[in-house]
Formats: C-alpha cells, structure tokens, sequence
C-alpha cells in the first residue's frame, strides 16, 4: 500500500466538472512490419496483458481515506477488468484526420473512474483517409492521469508496453496475480488521525533547512506561487474552459526545423517552437480582430525540479517566455526570442540552452497550474487581481530515441493531449519522434471552434520561417530561358 504525495494528490484535487489532469499520449502504427501485415486486437489485448505486471499503476487503484483526514492510498483493485481499460473502436468513414481529432478528444475530455486504476487505453482503426499513412495504419490511445504517472515518467509510460524491435522476445506466459486486501476504513482513518497529530513534529526538519536558507526558499516561493508578468494582456484564452476539447497537430520535419533554426546564429529547437507558437497566435487572434496591439504574449514553458535537498519528485519550476507576437517580422520574433532564452536568472536551469529539447529535460507534466498556485490565483482573483498567469503553456513530451513496435508494428507517429484549466485554455504539446518534430495545440470547443484554422496558422507560420530558409528554386524553364538568353 502506497500513498499519494502531496504533489501527486494536488493533480487529484485540482480536478473540477470542466477540466481534469487527464494526459493521453497519441501513438500510430504501421502494421506492414508486422508478422503477416495484420495486428489483431485479440493480439495486442494478450499482449499487454503480459505487460500488466510491469508497474504497479496497471493493476491498482485510489483508496480514499474517510471525512479526507489524509491524502489516498494505491491499492490492489481486488475486481480488476483487463477488457475495461483496453477498449476497441473504428473511426466512420471516410476515416479522415479532423475525425480522428474529435474522436480522441472526446475520448480524452471523459473523466477516469476513481475507483478503477487511473488508466485507458483505445485502439482505433479506420485510419486509411490519412494522409501520409501507410493504408491499415491503426491509432493507440493511452490516458491516464498526473497523479498516476508523475511528469517525469510519461515517456516510460509508452514503453512498458511497447518494443524496440519488430520480432520482440517472448515475454512468456502471465504471471499470476493475487491482489491484497485493502485496508479497513477504520485503520484508514487511524492512520490519518496519527499524521494530523504528528504533522508539527514531522514539519521540524523541512523548516530547519527552508531557515539555512531563507532568502533562497523566500525567492523559489515567491517565483513558483506569486509572479507574473505585468499588465499581461488577456485573450480569448484565459478564460473559463468547458468540458469539450479541441485537438489539433501540425508536423514539421527536423531538416525543416534545423533549417529554420539557422537562421539566427545560437537559435536552439525551442526557441523555434516557440518562435513559431507566437507566430500562429499572432496570425490567428489577428483574424479574429483579437490581436492586443502592441502587446506581447507570454508562455508558461515548464522544467523539472533539479535534483537536490528539498527538491520534490515529479515536481516542475515553470518559467514565463514572451513569444514575440507583438513583431511582425518573423525573423526578429525568432531573434528576440532567442535572445529572452539567454536572459534567465542565475541559478536557473536555462532549457533553451540545448538545442534539444528532450536533452534539455523539458518535460513538463501539463498546461496546468499546480493545487497551490490555484488556491493562490483564486484569492487573488477575489481580491480584484484580473491578470493572468500567462497567455497559454507549451511543454515537451519527450519521445523514445529509437523506433517502437507494438506486437511488431512499427510506432509512425508520436504526440500529446495535455490538461487546460481555467484561465489557461491552451496548451501545445511538443514531441520529437522518427525524424519528426510535431505541435499539438489543445483547447476546448468554446474558445476554440476552428481547431483546423488554428492548424492552418500553425502551419503559415513554420512555412514563413521555412521560405527564409529556403528561398523557393525558380522553374526548371525559366532557368532554360535565362541561360539561352546568355548564349
């Protein structure tokens, strides 16, 4: 039996009617590579029920404690149902792209059911409207929630089930499995009872390192809770946030974006994700007559907590990027951007610094605010404090280095749906797998009806960097014509 931290139970509490801390991870698979070009879902429901006894968060589920006296416990779910989390659906046809997107979004929207393990995962066929996609290519969503999988551990989510070869070794037969009793509701509420007693004493050590170092701890405090960006202006997305999600992706390839990151010299992969983020933003509130004139946007781009004394497993330090979208020209957006990389405090990890982003360890849980910083942003709120903590989030999920199969199937495509909450209506996903780099921008349906022509600005804005670095070629006949003219 293990309990919950207190940072994992703050995803767990900070969940409402019209946001959850829902993550799902979005893979596609080509079956060619398969033993006889065919994956069954019988196969693959064998599969991963070889897989189950890989890690725990599989097989238990959340033990709360009576009157909430203390934060829940995993427990064995002594009524577990394999064929309840696996689930088998096909897209209608024709099976295209923007059906995929509402489908998965829907699929990601559901809150999980507390009383099972915090986890689902769908296989969906009916793929063969896609472009760029071998035809039976079949799609796997995996969700689960942060206070399962702690931020840092997504990517090992994936490959529990997954294999870096197409002819995997056997795992053999399933392991048996017995479940532990769960414990009784009055040696819950012992438990609980002793940790409130005890909690002064178990709060002496904590306060005697935060009092070594007061002015540090003061800093981080007042960093993670309380400071924003001044007079930040406020959009379309910080707004309350419903119930229905919105899901859109745009893929770029890395000789696209190492192209584009060329041309500023000490340009890194993120300062071009997030130069064009900007971008896309600018363009699209700008065709909504939204754009705030002269006012530059700002991103929440998350970090995990360096190791060391104090520092909190899975936590995340969040810092405050502007994205240029009061720039026009695209090129000083990417220049100015860049150049804010450079300016971060001392003492902290810079992610920028890498012109990778998986090597920088920017793997940010969510687009979410954690259960402190809510509380602190609600009494602000109420204290007549209307400024937002930032226009939007855009966090790495990172990706495997090398290919993954799935019962010999080999993993084509890789990206994210993350949390939104209120104020903070959206969030983009970025993934680098299989020579490819992928946006995926999250929003719910109401601030966000056209997830398609959000993907179009997306798109104009990598394809206005791409057409500077790499002027167009003129046609092959006018170059005939020129050289004639010169004989």
């Amino acid at each position: 039996m293990r309990q919950l931290s207190g940072h994992d139970a703050g995803y767990l509490y900070s969940d409402t009617a019209t946001s959850n801390a829902n993550v799902s991870l979005l893979h596609i698979f080509d079956q060619a590579t398969a033993a006889g070009g065919v994956v069954r879902f019988k196969t693959v429901l064998a599969h991963i029920e070889r897989r189950l006894s890989a890690s725990p968060l599989f097989r238990q589920r959340l033990q709360t404690v009576p009157l909430g006296l203390d934060h829940p416990y995993w427990v064995d779910d002594q009524d577990f149902d394999l064929e309840y989390h696996v689930r088998h659906i096909a897209l209608p046809k024709p099976g295209d792209w923007r059906q995929f997107c509402i489908q998965v979004s829907r699929i990601h929207a559901r809150a999980l059911d507390l009383d099972r393990p915090l986890w689902e995962l769908y296989v969906i066929e009916g793929l063969d409207s896609f472009l760029d996609l071998p035809v039976g290519s079949f799609a796997v969503l995996l969700k689960t929630h942060l206070a399962a999988v702690g931020p840092q551990r997504l990517s090992e989510l994936s490959a529990l089930l997954l294999d870096d070869s197409s002819v995997p070794l056997p795992d053999g037969p399933s392991s048996p499995w017995f479940a532990d009793s769960a414990p009784g509701r009055l040696s819950l509420v012992g438990r609980g009872l002793v940790k409130s007693a005890t909690a002064p004493l178990r709060l002496v050590r904590p306060l005697a390192r935060v009092a070594t170092h007061v002015a540090p701890a003061a800093a981080a405090l007042a960093s993670e809770m309380l400071l924003r960006p001044q007079n930040l202006p406020v959009t379309r997305f910080n707004a309350v946030v419903s119930p229905h999600r919105v899901l859109e992706t745009r893929r770029f390839t890395d000789a696209e974006v190492e192209a584009v990151r060329g041309l500023v010299d000490g340009a890194t992969v993120e300062d071009v994700v997030l130069a064009v983020c900007g971008g896309a933003l600018r363009r699209y509130l700008d065709a909504k007559g939204e754009l705030p004139e002269g006012r530059n946007l700002t991103a929440l781009v998350a970090q995990p907590e360096v190791s060391g004394a104090g520092a909190v497993a899975g936590a995340m330090h969040w810092r405050h990027v502007q994205l240029g979208t009061d720039i026009a020209d695209a090129l000083q957006r990417l220049a100015a951007v860049k150049a804010q990389a450079r300016q971060a405090p001392d003492g902290v990890t810079r992610v920028a610094d890498s012109p990778d982003l998986a090597e920088a360890g920017a793997m940010a849980p969510a687009p979410r605010l954690s259960w402190s910083r809510r509380w602190v942003a609600r009494v602000g709120a109420s204290l007549g404090s209307r400024t937002p903590a930032a226009n939007c989030a855009i966090t790495e999920v990172p990706a495997p280095a090398v290919p993954l199969y799935l019962c010999g199937a080999r993993m084509s495509y890789f990206s994210a749906i993350l949390p939104i909450t209120d104020g903070m209506g959206l969030a983009f996903a970025v993934t680098r797998y299989d020579g490819r780099l992928v946006i995926s921008p999250t929003s719910c349906r109401e601030l966000m009806p056209d997830p398609e022509a959000f993907a179009l600005c997306l798109r104009d804005s990598f394809q206005e960097y791409l057409a500077l670095a790499v002027p167009p070629r003129k046609p092959a006949t006018a170059r005939r014509r020129k050289s004639a003219k010169a004989a």
